[in-house]
């Protein structure tokens, strides 16, 4: 194993009375697998995932156990610690874990004022009841002040929860008082408005929960049992929230109490509605959205827009301490190794880019940066979590199928014919080529990646698309795949290569309205648009063609400073967004509904921060008309009552959703003796359903 250049991640360390191999934790987080069917919650799905990420070489691995709560008929996996039912299950999960040399922890929760978010009640319960205009969160029910009996029954749970998981053979617990959690609620004065033993009047009494956590988990569990305990330490976006000073403080009390390492990160809070938009420092990348940064602060790094912004507030804990420290939000095994051989941390915990690829961790050691999948920050993964639904990967199709998805020989070698070196296509050639066969790659541009350079061009740096289409690039290369550049697959081609199989993952084509004008020297389409891009493309990249596209010589060549957008989706959207930097005003039509705009984005965070953003900017939606004709200074919609208004631009753009791409089909048709087409080709959709479709499809034949 070569660690050479992540001498200090590579190092191990001192939990307590355990010891990590290395310096990187995958954090507790939810997952949403549990069968409803069955009621099983320790499923395959829980235990390969796990096992093919101790596996990886994460050193220590942490579970979240859910939410706390005394109702075990909520369909949650709070109450998955709370009876001696499920100890055999985290026996397994502990297994699998451990036999990789890995530590297994279990991460423990109680939800507080966020309890009727996840379960049938009338209000959750918290340091204090603040009525919604002053609350932290007016998003969530009016929560009830916790009475001294409940404030001891929560920690009865916790602690119970800890004993169960020690004899369940796990190795620890990290204590999660962080977010706007129970515990996390004593000790911010933005929800602590208490007057007795557990008010704001003293720092101990802040505390108090938490510590007695702490210390009820030690004396029920033995004083070697190593405790994590993961807290806010910044509040910055929030009145009376935890200032440094104070989560200094607190540290200290929490490592007298007895916790064994320390998890810092920033607070969660996402934006409410339209006029609340407090920022979260809980996804980092998302804190810095463009237009809308959170508050500039000196406990927060805002050099790399995200990754790494933790780390100030964390190394500020770590100077009154002499327990490990930890920190969490979009870290990376270089910034990771900066930070710890600056003294600034000591693990780095991770939880995206371990979705992405569970053996980020031995690729990194092995000295293969190329070969790890890269996490987009898309925020596929917390959106399913957000709607209860079962955490998916953008990138990684295998999530949560790690034994269904394992790569096998195939039964017998094929000679397969992939068109289309999109997201789609190129996941197709490579795990199709991982198994055995004999794949030729076909695209009619000379870059690999379809139209994932185009979509980085308009995204910027956000999401890292780039980053994929490198990844498949290499791995379709490295698994000897045949590629086939600059060329337009036609019959003959098919006739040629006599493929048993043929995958069309050829792309969607693009909606242009049937309208009169649409023709004219004033229209961009979306065909013309992407044609465009893609030739300058051959010439350089996304990120420099971006650059170049905002310089004053470039604004108005091709696009003029007033554009109407036909397309309220998510294309239109993102048109409109990349527009907006390029100094346009900026209208946008469809025949959607005012709630429909934006359909296609993801809900969580990415819809409401991008439409906020738009209106924001002075962006015009002008909703349930139809498109009537293009005319020299503008476009025409009529609107339902029948009126007709001319919306005045030099440009009008076409960015309506994709359509199945039947062209190539019909030419490919009967070609070979298996022939299917997937992602747009066949139905246009999302990057994570092209890659999913491109996984699932190669290892049916």
């Amino acid at each position: 194993m070569s660690t050479s250049t992540y001498t200090h991640l590579a190092q191990p360390i001192d939990i307590g009375a355990v010891t990590t191999k290395n310096r990187i934790m995958k954090n507790g987080t939810g997952f949403f697998w549990d069968d409803p069917a069955t009621g099983s919650f320790m499923n395959d799905r829980y235990l390969d995932y796990f096992e093919a990420l101790a596996k990886g070489g994460a050193g220590l691995i942490s579970s979240a156990t859910g939410p706390l709560t005394r109702d075990l008929s909520v369909p949650m996996p709070g109450f998955k610690l709370l009876t001696d039912d499920y100890i055999p299950g985290w026996e397994k999960w502990a297994g699998v874990v451990q036999k990789h040399g890995a530590l297994a922890f279990h991460q423990i929760f109680h939800l507080g004022p966020m309890t009727p978010l996840f379960v049938t009640a009338p209000s959750g319960i918290s340091a204090s009841s603040i009525p919604r205009e002053q609350s932290p969160r007016p998003g969530f029910s009016v929560p009830r002040e916790a009475t001294v009996a409940e404030i001891e029954d929560v920690i009865d749970m916790f602690a119970s929860g800890a004993e169960r998981m020690k004899r369940a053979g796990l190795d620890g617990t990290e204590v999660n008082g962080a977010c706007n959690h129970f515990l996390n609620n004593f000790l911010s004065r933005a929800w602590n408005k208490r007057e007795d033993e557990y008010g704001t009047q003293t720092l101990e009494n802040r505390t108090r929960p938490f510590v007695s956590v702490i210390k009820e988990i030690k004396r029920r569990n033995g004083k070697d049992w190593p405790v994590i305990a993961l807290f806010n330490g910044l509040e910055i976006d929030l009145v009376d929230g935890i200032t440094i000073e104070e989560s200094k403080r607190f540290a200290q009390a929490f490592v007298e109490a007895g916790a064994d390492a320390l998890e810092v990160r920033g607070e969660y809070y996402t934006w409410v509605d339209a006029v609340d938009r407090r920022q979260s420092l809980h996804f980092p990348d998302v804190y810095f959205y463009p237009g809308h940064e959170g508050p500039v602060n000196p406990y927060v790094d805002a050099r790399g827009k995200g990754p790494g912004a933790n780390i100030p507030m964390a190394a500020a804990i770590k100077a009154v301490v002499d327990v490990p420290v930890i920190t969490v939000g979009k870290l990376d095994q270089n910034i990771g190794e900066r930070a710890i051989a600056e003294g600034k941390i000591d693990i780095i915990s991770m939880n995206r880019r371990l979705f992405a690829d569970p053996e980020l961790p031995r690729k990194v050691f092995e000295g293969r940066p190329e070969d790890i999948n890269v996490c987009n920050s898309c925020m596929t993964c917390f959106d399913a979590c957000e709607h209860f639904q079962g955490v998916t990967c953008r990138v990684n199709a295998a999530l949560g199928k790690e034994r269904e998805y394992a790569i096998t020989p195939a039964p017998v070698s094929k000679k397969v014919m992939v068109v289309g070196a999109g997201p789609a296509g190129l996941e197709a050639a490579r795990v199709a080529a991982l198994r055995g066969h004999e794949v030729h790659l076909y695209d009619t541009q000379p870059k690999l990646g379809g139209s994932l350079p185009v979509a980085a061009m308009v995204k910027g740096t956000r999401e890292d698309l780039l980053g994929t289409a490198a990844y498949l690039a290499t791995q379709v290369k490295k698994a000897g795949v045949h590629v086939h550049t600059g060329t337009t697959v036609t019959g003959q081609t098919a006739d040629q290569l006599k493929p048993d199989v043929i995958v069309v993952a050829a792309g969607g084509v693009h909606d242009v309205p049937d309208i009169p004008g649409i023709g004219g020297r004033n229209v961009l389409t979306a065909e013309k648009l992407h044609h465009q891009v893609k030739s300058l493309l051959r010439f350089t990249d996304a990120k420099t063609l971006r650059t170049l596209s905002s310089l004053p010589v470039a604004k108005n060549v091709v696009i003029g400073k007033h554009v109407v957008i036909i397309g309220a989706r998510l294309h239109g959207c993102q048109t409109a967004e990349f527009l907006l930097e390029q100094g346009k005003q900026i209208t946008i039509v469809d025949s959607l509904t005012e709630e429909e705009v934006g359909g296609g984005m993801l809900e969580v965070f990415m819809k409401p921060y991008l439409l906020w953003w738009l209106k924001d900017h002075g962006v015009r939606f002008v909703t349930e008309v139809e498109c009537d004709s293009v005319v020299n200074d503008g476009l025409v919609v009529k609107h339902k009552d029948g009126r007709r208004e001319t919306i005045a631009a030099d440009t009008v753009i076409t960015a309506l959703p994709l359509k199945p791409n039947t062209a190539v089909q019909k030419v490919l048709a009967g070609k070979a003796p298996e022939v299917y087409t997937i992602g747009d080709a066949a139905e246009p959709k999302l990057i994570v359903d092209a890659i999913a479709a491109g996984a699932k499809i190669a290892r049916t034949f």
